[in-house]
């Protein structure tokens, strides 16, 4: 993995979500590049709020890292970061026709967090779409992290777990994750 002292080099994680119902049992992952990951269960979400979690919790476990790159399947995360979120807090948290943002507090830790590399000196995080689904080796294992992560939070296990600390190991993500039959 890189580092923020070595500016010419470039770290990858693709991020995903994933809900049992809409709303209902949600999941979020993020996996690197080098097999790194980590996912998590919320007991009650949307595939929105599944998405916006990999993404914050992406950019949050990386925040040493100067380049990184974040592939994700979501246009509404992409758009949100990248465009929407600064907008909504402008108009003192309503979308452009009035109505209330939704997802607020993660919009608010999103800016947050890109804040915090801005004034650590970082360049923002490069925002890469990639079509889900469609064998593309990190979102496919993303996908099956965020799956996961909504299975656990339906059986009432809503919790985050990771491959960072050592107690899960990494993912060999030379190939896509097996399909469960």
């Amino acid at each position: 993995m890189t580092s923020a002292t070595d500016p010419t080099d470039s770290y990858t994680v693709a991020t995903d979500g994933a809900c049992k119902g809409n709303p209902g049992p949600t999941g979020w992952a993020w996996v690197g590049e080098d097999g790194h990951w980590a996912a998590g269960a919320i007991p009650v979400g949307t595939n929105n709020i599944g998405e916006l979690m990999g993404l914050l919790k992406a950019i949050e476990d990386h925040a040493d890292i100067a380049h990184l790159i974040v592939q994700a399947d979501s246009k509404y995360a992409i758009d949100t970061y990248s465009s929407w979120m600064d907008g909504h807090r402008r108009r003192g948290w309503k979308t452009s026709t009035g109505a209330p943002t939704k997802n607020r507090d993660l919009l608010e830790q999103l800016i947050e967090v890109r804040d915090a590399r801005r004034a650590a000196g970082l360049p923002d995080v490069v925002l890469e779409h990639v079509r889900g689904h469609q064998g593309h080796v990190l979102n496919e294992w993303a996908d099956e992290r965020a799956v996961r992560g909504a299975e656990h939070a339906a059986k009432g296990t809503a919790s985050a777990w990771s491959s960072l600390g050592g107690l899960h190991p990494q993912l060999d993500v030379s190939a896509a994750p097996k399909k469960k039959r």
